[in-house]
């Protein structure tokens, strides 16, 4: 049986809440209060599920003692923890690719023990210094992966080949994030990546949010998702408001909720669907009430986006397995 609008697992990103406290402590080692009472806020917004984040906790840095009790905490409040997104920890960062390969298996094993069924990763990298410091990060230029560098591709296939059978070991989906400039920046790119790594439980986080918000020419979002939905896993999804004007080469985006931008996901799904996606939804927002947007963007999936009734629906409903595969990408 396919998912419907009512039943389909869709979690909160957690994106506005920070990684560390008032007083300067990380949150991975605040009172575990501290995160039963952002679970709540999550469950109080309308949600059962959260993504989570690694910008608030980082499951892969807690030991066993503490991530029993931030497992307990997310049952206290009655939240299911079925996706950890671990962002901004490259593998092939050149600086620190060892230590960020280490981290992501211990975010696995993290992701085993609390019981997840995706990890999300990318290859994007720690903000830079001028990021930080503009309203829109990404209104700055961030890192960029080296175009053509066969040595440097191939690095990325081998240790996130790597995570993947760790991950398959497991029983875990490993899903990986497009983001700008890296190579899973362009649809063609993010495939032939997934390709290239060649496991059946690899596939894409189709975030084409992270792409329609830069201020400067982009691919067209409906070919990006035509191209990438049919190796999808997971989704992030999140909508901009954009403007352009080409002979002044001027791009302006902005965040909005998901039924207000330029990504039709009432499109969107309609292609999902239509090549079997039935992965874990995450809905993002960035600036101001972030969780408000979120659960905003949550119900108009369901009223409006995700279908109704089983017959609409194609593909099966078991999330451990995300998508259908593509002929191409055979397990190793």
């Amino acid at each position: 049986m396919a998912y419907t609008a009512a039943n389909w697992p869709i979690s909160a990103a957690l994106l506005q809440f920070p990684g560390t406290n008032a007083a300067g402590q990380h949150i991975n080692d605040a009172d575990a209060t501290a995160w039963l009472k952002v679970f709540r806020e999550v469950r109080d917004a309308g949600f059962t599920n959260a993504d989570l984040t690694d910008s608030w906790v980082r499951p892969g840095d807690l030991d066993a003692a503490r991530l029993a009790e931030f497992k307990q905490s997310a049952a206290e409040a009655g939240i299911g923890i079925p996706v950890i997104s671990a962002i901004r920890s490259s593998v092939i960062d050149a600086a620190n690719w060892e230590g960020n390969l280490a981290y992501s298996h211990r975010t696995i094993d993290a992701a085993a023990e609390l019981g997840c069924e995706v990890v999300s990763f990318g290859l994007h990298q720690a903000l830079t210094a001028e990021q930080q410091r503009q309203l829109w990060f990404w209104t700055a230029q961030g890192h960029t992966d080296p175009v053509g560098d066969t040595e440097t591709w191939n690095a990325a296939v081998g240790r996130l080949r790597e995570l993947g059978r760790h991950a398959a070991e497991a029983g875990i989906l490993l899903s990986l994030e497009m983001y700008e400039d890296t190579y899973l920046g362009t649809a063609d790119s993010s495939v032939k990546l997934v390709q290239d790594i060649g496991l059946a439980n690899v596939g894409l986080n189709p975030d084409v949010g992270n792409l329609v918000r830069l201020h400067r020419p982009i691919e067209d979002w409906r070919e990006v998702l035509e191209k990438t939905l049919p190796y999808s896993n997971y989704w992030h999804v999140k909508n901009y408001i954009r403007d352009e004007d080409v002979a002044r080469n001027s791009y302006v985006a902005m965040p909005a909720p998901m039924e207000s931008g330029i990504i039709n996901y009432r499109d969107a799904f309609r292609t999902a669907i239509s090549v079997g996606f039935q992965g874990i939804i995450c809905t993002e927002h960035y600036g101001g009430d972030g969780l408000s947007v979120t659960a905003r963007n949550q119900d108009y999936l369901r009223s409006q986006v995700l279908p109704k009734d089983d017959g609409y629906a194609l593909g099966t409903s078991r999330v451990a397995q995300g998508r259908q595969q593509p002929a191409a990408v055979a397990a190793v």
